[in-house]
């Protein structure tokens, strides 16, 4: 029986169960190059590394001059109402990304991740672009919408560094996702904070009268799509992931299913080493996959994963959303009076501490405390990281910068730690024919919570800006009591009985 295990696991190479290669199936050979390198496969990571970025510079980088953007189209009637409709225009990426997100993830699964992740890359060079000679509120929230229609990136990226990486670099690869991920959620800002209207900050270079004086939030969104332009052509050289094998047509199954059972004599005639029971057990084992790609949202460790981790991202969406709103709104309403600039330079910072963390200490402590206990950590030193926030507005000069930059860093860190986390447990809990499925799931539940993220942090920000001399917690300390609030509740979720780890953690 045991050996019929074995021919089985062996003949069901497509469904991600053996390691025998076809020499024509991409999912094959990258099966053979793990076998044959037991290293990290930095070629790979390298290609997923510029196209996780490229799409994800445009997510958050009009929150620096988002407040001044709304200002200039003249929709706002009072200046505490620019943060109501700054939060509209933030939503609408993650409205479109949540309505594709699994119909992207179906793609993958069936033609592939590199085309998925190639339009995902070309969509930020049409569309960010667009959004950065928007002079209207309606155009502003279609083009950011129809750039998050077409980007499904995300979801086949993290089933790529699965499939690529050995199990033992797998932390590593899911953190270098979270990296570039977090990266551009961090550049990104810091590209619009310091591109955004050029004629008023380089006013010898840059004249008021020429097209990005004209439209003076056009530069960061045209650097932006230069990178994705670059990394779209670099996507063309990059190897392909999935399982190909094709079906043989009597029996609607794939080829590997049955051509491997038949062994080449000496004298070049074949015969079959495959019983009648054993391929009665192969149709079993076939049958039983196909049932379990149906049963995703029955699958308590993934969905209990993703909901935990849904909750985590409308945390983070909403903080990147406040904290650039809240750094730029004037004193008088509990902001920090900073420009776009000094957000940038804040954010560079943070952005560079966050790539040193993640890429070199986040795969060493996830192996000795495991994905679910650095998310468990992480989500308790978040709530103090927050609660420090109200404190750090009162501070001036160098003081309010250092210490503004370093609260931005560990919130940014923690947060990427929290998910990396629940993102490889979410595709440890799949083989990987439903993987794209899978992550097309997560990413269309996350996307629905991050398009409430910037439309509450918008509605939270313009409401305690209204209520600045409140008794109780005025201003920025309502803002970030409500973050500490839901912190809380991703916290408690990561326990049981709601949150059930897969077996490989």
């Amino acid at each position: 029986m045991a050996e019929v295990g074995n021919k089985i696991a062996s003949l069901n190479v497509a469904r991600g169960y053996g390691h025998l290669h076809q020499q024509c199936c991409p999912g094959c050979k990258i099966e053979a190059m793990k076998e044959r390198n037991a290293g990290i496969p930095y070629l790979h990571l390298a290609f997923i590394w510029i196209v996780v970025l490229a799409s994800s510079l445009p997510i958050s980088s009009l929150f620096p001059f988002l407040y001044f953007m709304i200002r200039d189209m003249h929709i706002a009637k009072r200046p505490e109402d620019i943060g109501f409709y700054a939060g509209f225009v933030g939503s609408s990426y993650m409205v479109g990304r949540a309505l594709t997100s699994i119909p992207w993830g179906v793609v993958a699964d069936r033609y592939g991740r590199k085309p998925v992740l190639l339009c995902g890359t070309i969509s930020v060079v049409v569309f960010n672009t667009l959004f950065g000679f928007s002079n209207k509120f309606w155009m502003a929230v279609v083009t950011r919408f129809f750039l998050g229609s077409l980007s499904g990136v995300l979801g086949p990226a993290k089933a790529y560094v699965m499939e690529v990486c050995r199990k033992e670099h797998q932390a590593l690869g899911m953190s270098v996702i979270s990296t570039s991920w977090g990266l551009g959620l961090v550049i990104g800002p810091a590209l619009g904070g310091f591109l955004a209207q050029p004629a008023e900050k380089y006013p010898s270079i840059i004249s008021k009268t020429s097209i990005l004086g004209r439209f003076p939030y056009a530069l960061p969104c045209l650097v932006i799509s230069i990178i994705s332009l670059a990394s779209s052509i670099a996507c063309c050289w990059m190897p392909e992931s999935l399982h190909n094998h094709p079906e043989k047509k009597a029996s609607n199954r794939p080829i590997a299913d049955t051509s491997e059972a038949w062994h080449e004599n000496d004298d070049g005639s074949t015969d079959s080493s495959i019983s009648a029971d054993e391929s009665h057990m192969m149709e079993n084992a076939e049958e039983g996959s196909q049932t379990s790609q149906k049963s995703l949202l029955r699958n308590w460790p993934l969905m209990s994963a993703i909901l935990v981790y849904c909750v985590f991202t409308l945390n983070d969406t909403a903080y990147a959303e406040i904290f650039s709103l809240w750094a730029v709104s004037p004193r008088a309403l509990g902001g920090l009076s900073f420009t776009t600039s000094r957000v940038g330079l804040v954010l560079t910072i943070t952005g560079a501490g966050l790539l040193v963390f993640q890429l070199f200490l986040y795969p060493y402590i996830d192996r000795i405390l495991g994905p679910l206990t650095v998310a468990r950590y992480g989500a308790a030193l978040t709530g103090l990281v927050l609660a420090i926030h109200p404190v750090v507005g009162m501070l001036r000069g160098v003081k309010l910068i250092a210490t503004l930059t370093c609260a931005s860093t560990a919130k940014n860190i923690l947060g990427i730690s929290i998910v990396t986390g629940l993102s490889i447990m979410q595709n440890r809990a799949v083989s990987q024919n439903q993987r794209g499925a899978a992550n097309g799931i997560s990413v269309a539940a996350m996307s629905t919570f991050k398009a409430a993220g910037p439309a509450f942090g918008g509605i939270v920000v313009s409401w305690a800006e209204s209520r600045h001399g409140a008794s109780f917690l005025p201003g920025s300390q309502m803002i970030f009591f409500l973050l500490i609030v839901i912190e809380f509740v991703g916290f408690v979720m990561t326990f049981k009985p709601f949150l059930v780890p897969p077996k490989e953690t």
